[in-house]
Parts: C-alpha cells; sequence; structure tokens
C-alpha cells in the first residue's frame, strides 16, 4: 500500500509540465517569437505564442507586427512527444509595405502600404522529437481563416490614405514553425 502511494504521488515528478520555445523560421525573418506551452492533461497542453516585429528595415520595406496565437494541442502518445493536434486562434496588428511574399500572395505589398488588424482561427498537425531530457524539435504547419480589415496607403512612409475599412476574408495557411524547445 505504501508503495502504490509513494508511487502515485512522485511518479509526475521528473515528467514535462512545460516548454519555452522559439519558432526559427520566424526568426529567420528578424522577428521576436517566443513561445509558452503548459501541460494541462496527460495528453492536452495550452501554447501560447508571441511574434513582435518592430523594424523598420530600410528601402521602403516595412514590415511591423503583433501576433498572438494560442493554441489547444491534443497528444496522439504523451504530451512534448511525437503527433500532435492543435485548434488554434490568432490576432494581431501589421503595418507593412515594399514586401514581396511567396507565391505572388498579396501583390500589392510591394507598391502600398497596408496597416490594420486580423483575427481569425484554424488547425494544426506537428510533431515533436525528443533530442535530450530537456530539449525538443517541433515541426508544425496550420491552417485557417483570418478576417482582416484594412487601410491602404499609397507608400511606405508616407503617401496618402487610398482606401479605409476595406475587408478581406483570408482562408489558407495560418502556422508555419520549425522551432527549438526548452522542456521543463
Amino acid at each position: 500500500m505504501v508503495a502504490i502511494v509513494l508511487l502515485c504521488t512522485f511518479s509526475g515528478t521528473y515528467a514535462q509540465v512545460a516548454g519555452v520555445k522559439t519558432n526559427l523560421i520566424v526568426d529567420a525573418t528578424t522577428t521576436m517569437n517566443v513561445g509558452l506551452e503548459i501541460a494541462t492533461a496527460p495528453k492536452n497542453t495550452l501554447d501560447l505564442y508571441v511574434n513582435w516585429n518592430p523594424w523598420e528595415p530600410g528601402g521602403g520595406r516595412l514590415i511591423k507586427h503583433l501576433l498572438i496565437q494560442p493554441e489547444y494541442r491534443f497528444w496522439f502518445c504523451e504530451k512534448f512527444a511525437g503527433s500532435f493536434l492543435g485548434v488554434h486562434l490568432h490576432g494581431g496588428l501589421f503595418n507593412m509595405a515594399g514586401v514581396k511574399l511567396p507565391f505572388n500572395m498579396y501583390p500589392g505589398l510591394r507598391d502600398n502600404r497596408y496597416e490594420g488588424e486580423f483575427i481569425g482561427g484554424g488547425v494544426s498537425y506537428g510533431y515533436q522529437w525528443v533530442l535530450s531530457k530537456s530539449w525538443n524539435l517541433e515541426a508544425n504547419v496550420g491552417a485557417g481563416y483570418a478576417y482582416i480589415n484594412y487601410d491602404k496607403y499609397q507608400c511606405g512612409n508616407c503617401g496618402k490614405r487610398l482606401e479605409k475599412d476595406r475587408d478581406k476574408h483570408y482562408f489558407g495557411p495560418t502556422k508555419a514553425a520549425l522551432s527549438i524547445v526548452y522542456v521543463f
């Protein structure tokens, strides 16, 4: 009986209950980002990512933005190891110009400035590889919806407002991450 009580009391002592991470893909864009993931049950975690880019790189480019993206995750085996499915929300602010996005997405960003906010949600799939007792590598992709409200300006740092309170409904990728994770 004593062994059962001790086993139940101390069995989770060394289990990972949280992780702090950074998305290496986002790091490559000079965007500061941090994620915090907390276990809520043996196969469930809550993840919160914050990305912030206050920089004006020059040359007519402007990529200022703030993104907050909470996500609930269900792990197929155990938390912080293997496959998971996620459901996420996202919201944020942006002020962008002079940017060429992949796949010719939003070609107007090359010649105009867009300032606004967005909110939405989506689903994701990911996998974490255990590298050591305290370090993991995570890959995660997601798709979903975003409602975008914006004003359009003539050029990056100047120019008159061309359009006000425009709306866009976006369906497509909402998440791409290759993260290094410190678990504890």
